[in-house]
């Protein structure tokens, strides 16, 4: 039995999307403008080509990655991610991600309890990547923090999400 089959149609679109939900909590937590964006953006796709290499055939994560290759999966991944940002303040849609990285958590656990762990822990990695991605603050890449206060929170919240509730 594949990881896919173990999910219904819902939650394995939430635990397709997960690496970007990600991404988009850090980079909604603190929009650092075009460059911080790229940056960004940059760091989620290294961290995706990373874990296309190293991840454990047969594993949850290769399976994510692995259905990416439908182009039908990738356009409701972004879907997903507009609807969270629709209609919200970067704040608003910080909260948003945050609570779906939660949900899908939660779906990983009960579907796929073996590979809960290594999952929430390379969504966390992924934030931690993208957070570290860009200098915030600062003058044209001089003075400034490598991660601002505003993205050490969405890390805190985003591991509490991933936590689970009472954790």
């Amino acid at each position: 039995m594949t990881h896919r089959e173990r999910f219904s149609e819902a939650d394995w679109a939430g635990v397709i999307a997960a690496p970007m939900v990600a991404s988009f909590a850090v980079t909604a937590g603190d929009p650092g403008g075009l460059v911080g964006a790229v940056q960004e953006a940059l760091a989620t796709a290294r961290a995706l080509g990373q874990a296309r290499r190293e991840a454990a055939e047969g594993s949850l994560v290769a399976e994510v990655i692995a259905a990416w290759g439908d182009a039908d999966s990738r356009t409701r991944l972004r879907e997903g991610i507009r609807e969270l940002a629709r209609g919200r303040t970067p704040a608003e849609a910080t909260a948003a991600a945050v609570a779906r990285l939660g949900e899908i958590a939660r779906s990983v656990e009960a579907a796929a309890p073996d590979e809960a762990a290594a999952f929430k822990a390379w969504l966390r990695d992924i934030a931690q990547k993208v957070a570290e991605a860009g200098t915030e603050g600062g003058f044209l890449g001089f003075g400034g923090e490598k991660v601002s206060e505003a993205e050490r929170r969405t890390l805190a919240e985003i591991d509490s999400a991933l936590a689970g509730p009472g954790a």
